[in-house]
C-alpha cells in the first residue's frame, strides 16, 4: 500500500442515512483495533446492532471520509436521555489511516461539539495499553486517570462562542451537502 497523504479525506458529520457507512468502517477493523475501540473483542453481529442504533444512542457520529468510505469515527453521546452536563467520546480509525493525525481531527471535532451542547465533561475510557487513544486525549488537555485496568480521560470544554457554533453550523452544512451529493453518486451508480 502506497503512503497516504497527510491531510487525504474530510471530516464531518455523518447523518442517519449513513448508518451503512459507520458499519462498515467498524466492520473494516481488524481484530485489535477493534479490541481496543469497545474494550474487548466484538463479533460483526454486535457491530452491525451497534451502527444500527447509532441515532437511538443519542450519538454525534463524525466521520473521516476518503473517497466516500468512512476510515475513522468519532462519537459523542450523550449520557442519559438528553444532552447534560456530562457526554462520552469514542473514536476509531482503520490501521492504514493511524499515524496521520486523523484521531486527532475528530477528537477536535467532537470537542467543539461537546463545548457547542453546554457538555462540562467530556469522558473518554479506554484500555490501559491504548497508548494512541491517551497520547491524542492528551493533545487535548485531558486529565488521564487509571480506573480498574482502564484509563478514564475528561475533558472540561470552554464554554460556546460565536465563532464555535459558526464553524460547527458551517461545517455540518457543508458536509449535508457533500453527503447528499455522495447518495446522489450512489444511486446513479446503482441504476
Amino acid at each position: 500500500m502506497s503512503e497516504l497523504v497527510a491531510g487525504e479525506g474530510i471530516v464531518r458529520r455523518l447523518w442517519p442515512t449513513e448508518t451503512d457507512k459507520f458499519r462498515d468502517h467498524l466492520l473494516r477493523l481488524d481484530k485489535e483495533s477493534r479490541r481496543l475501540r469497545f474494550a474487548h473483542s466484538v463479533t460483526d453481529a454486535f457491530i452491525e446492532e451497534y451502527a444500527r442504533r447509532m441515532t437511538q444512542y443519542g450519538s454525534l457520529v463524525y466521520g473521516h471520509v476518503v473517497d466516500g468510505t468512512v476510515r475513522g469515527a468519532a462519537e459523542l453521546r450523550r449520557l442519559g436521555d438528553t444532552w447534560g452536563d456530562e457526554a462520552e467520546a469514542a473514536f476509531s480509525v482503520e490501521r492504514p489511516w493511524q499515524d496521520h493525525g486523523v484521531g486527532t481531527e475528530l477528537m477536535g471535532r467532537v470537542l467543539r461539539a461537546a463545548r457547542n451542547r453546554n457538555i462540562g465533561r467530556l469522558y473518554m475510557s479506554c484500555l490501559a495499553d491504548n497508548a494512541k487513544m491517551q497520547a491524542i486525549a492528551r493533545k487535548h488537555a485531558a486529565l488521564l486517570r487509571y480506573e480498574s485496568g482502564d484509563v478514564v480521560g475528561e475533558i472540561l470544554p470552554a464554554q460556546p462562542s460565536y465563532l464555535s457554533l459558526a464553524t460547527e453550523a458551517a461545517q455540518d452544512r457543508m458536509g449535508f451537502i457533500i453527503a447528499v451529493l455522495d447518495l446522489q453518486a450512489r444511486l446513479v451508480r446503482a441504476a
